[in-house]
């Protein structure tokens, strides 16, 4: 089991920048493979960007292609979510999940374990 934790959300202006981080509990973490997912106010939540456990393997969302990159750094067992060229449309709540396997699926329902979530407000 994994526990993990969200930080970095904020207020930014249209076109600014901000980093996600998703700090992991266990000694298994290289065994995961771990997910951003967002939720804007009255929508579902949706795929942002998927890792796989070793990081070999990465996929973003076509909306966030170009301006959003996932990485990890398994001796620190922490994810991270760069967004750069952020837009109002990016504003939501959001998710870090993990699976245990290497695969890195984009669908939220095969992630078992899931972070609070961490508010992202992009002004215009």
């Amino acid at each position: 089991q994994v526990r993990v934790v969200e930080s970095g959300g904020g207020l930014v202006q249209a076109g600014g920048s901000l980093r996600l981080s998703c700090a992991a509990s266990g000694r298994t973490f290289s065994s995961y493979a771990m997910g951003w997912f967002r939720q804007a106010p009255g929508k579902e939540r949706e795929f942002v960007a998927v890792i796989s456990s070793s990081g070999g393997s990465t996929y973003h969302a076509d909306s966030v292609k170009g301006r959003f990159t996932i990485s990890r750094d398994n001796a620190k067992n922490t994810v991270y979510l760069q967004m750069t060229t952020l837009e109002p449309e990016d504003t939501a709540v959001f998710y870090c999940a993990a699976r245990s396997g290497s695969i890195a699926y984009k669908t939220a329902r095969n992630y078992d374990y899931w972070g609070q979530g961490t508010q992202v407000t992009v002004s215009s």
